[in-house]
């Protein structure tokens, strides 16, 4: 895997959107030498960071959503998907979006602006955002040596060395973001150069990456100074213009209002069942409604337009958030230090759920709640332990089934799944298989890696292998 230095399209681009006096500018230099030092560095940022969106929330991230029963394949290719059956082609995309539209750009950001520390952290912070998914999913990959001119094929390094580096390269873009001011920043699609939003969001994904390694002391030390409000979340925000058509709509929305039309929803999965109050397995009780919830959460297969809740047109994409921060506290809080705090820590998740805010306004008015639990309701025979084990399994039971639900939409519930039921399987969310007996463990390499990298495995190891981390 050989990337271009240059990526040529985003340079176009670029151009495109700089101001006309600018363009005139030099307007008898010989245009055929136009380089990419020629353009503001700053200009490569928006490019990075669509790229980074469409990988974070596009289909891989539906497919994991299907693989953890919370998304249903109908028809088409992701019936195919959803029964297993999957080909390295469906990973082509976005490892070229991560390697190429991502991780090319913002390293190009960082050699042209050494001495700017805001660039240098946020770039830091989405190449450590698009490796360390790639990495989640897949296992072991290519990171230490890409990007190097001299070298045609780098090698895969080891999931866990992996995740070391990019914890060592958000620990840098956290001192980076700690020195920097913060600046207007148009071409920052998601904090507008807001420094303090960066440095926490930089704080969860080290949260995030201790956590796949069970690292939950340090996980938990990290999340202590990660997103701090909702309006602190990294999200993928549609432009919200009915009359453009490219990043205007919200991904999934997008795919249903096209060519995928009827081919995935919510349907009957698990996740709806356990928020749907007419089934065995809902999770309501005296202290919990989810009727507005289920109703957000639903996605009907038949059409973007049947859709007003979590992908309605304009709805955003949460690719780091306030939510998954606070349950990252409430679990590794609850391994490191105790029940006390871990029921403290969820009690502040279903506070902020309690307030409705994470709802839009389609379902706003619909009833919900998510009134603070004791530690009464899980000893044996409280309303969170009907079955009688012991309060602290009941409790961390209710904090592993919550990142399962309010997770739905990111990689959180597939990720959990992996790492729940290689140490936890008594306390994994017991969604059923989608066909046979075994769970996917991994999304495949990329069709293109493979046969371009001679570095790279002779075939892909298959979906059922377990990656490092979930040995």
């Amino acid at each position: 895997m050989k990337i271009s230095k240059y990526i040529f399209l985003l340079i176009a681009a670029a151009l495109f959107t700089t101001a006309c006096e600018e363009v005139v500018d030099g307007i008898n230099d010989n245009p055929n030498k136009i380089t990419s030092d020629d353009i503001d560095p700053q200009l490569f940022l928006t490019g990075a960071m669509l790229a980074n969106s469409v990988a974070q929330a596009g289909h891989l991230n539906r497919i994991s959503g299907m693989w953890s029963g919370q998304l249903t394949g109908f028809t088409s290719l992701y019936s195919n998907i959803y029964g297993y059956s999957i080909s390295t082609a469906e990973s082509v995309s976005t490892w070229s979006r991560f390697y190429i539209g991502t991780v090319t750009n913002v390293r190009h950001i960082r050699e042209q602006l050494p001495n700017d520390a805001l660039m240098q952290g946020i770039t830091k912070v989405l190449e450590a955002h698009a490796i360390g998914t790639i990495a989640s999913l897949c296992g072991d990959v290519p990171y230490s040596e890409i990007n190097d001119d001299d070298i045609e094929d780098p090698r895969f390094d080891d999931q866990v060395s992996v995740f070391n580096s990019l914890i060592t390269l958000l620990e840098d873009a956290v001192s980076d973001l700690g020195s920097a001011s913060s600046r207007i920043v148009p071409f920052d699609i998601y904090f507008e150069g807001d420094a303090g939003k960066w440095r926490a969001a930089a704080n969860t994904l080290i949260a995030r990456y201790r956590m796949h390694m069970r690292d939950y002391s340090g996980a938990y030390a990290a999340a202590q100074s990660g997103v701090s409000s909702a309006g602190g979340s990294m999200m993928y925000i549609p432009r919200g213009d009915p009359a453009l058509a490219e990043g205007s709509h919200n991904l999934f929305w997008t795919i249903l209002e096209g060519s995928r039309t009827g081919d995935i929803g919510t349907g009957n999965s698990y996740l709806m069942q356990l928020v749907n109050d007419t089934t065995p397995v809902y999770r309501g009780n005296a202290k919990t409604d989810e009727t507005a919830r289920a109703g957000y959460y639903v996605i009907d297969e038949s059409g973007g337009r049947n859709n007003s809740g979590i992908i309605e047109q304009f709805e955003p994409h949460k690719l780091v958030s306030y939510e998954e921060n606070l349950l990252i506290l409430a679990e590794a809080g609850f391994r490191t230090s105790g029940f006390d705090t871990g029921l403290r820590h969820l009690n502040e998740l279903r506070a902020y759920l309690n307030s409705g805010e994470f709802l839009n306004e389609n379902f706003a008015d619909q009833p919900y709640l998510y009134e603070a639990y004791e530690a009464a309701d899980f000893e044996a025979g409280g309303m969170e332990n009907e079955d009688g084990i012991a309060a602290d399994r009941a409790l961390l039971r209710e904090i592993i089934e919550e990142r399962y639900v309010t997770g739905f939409g990111t990689l959180m519930p597939f990720d959990d799944a992996r790492r729940i039921r290689s140490t936890d399987n008594d306390l994994s969310v017991p969604f059923p298989t989608n066909a046979g007996s075994q769970y996917p463990e991994r999304l495949p390499y990329s069709d293109d890696e493979l046969n371009a990298n001679a570095n790279a495995p002779a075939e892909d190891p298959g979906i059922f292998s377990k990656t490092m981390v979930n040995q």
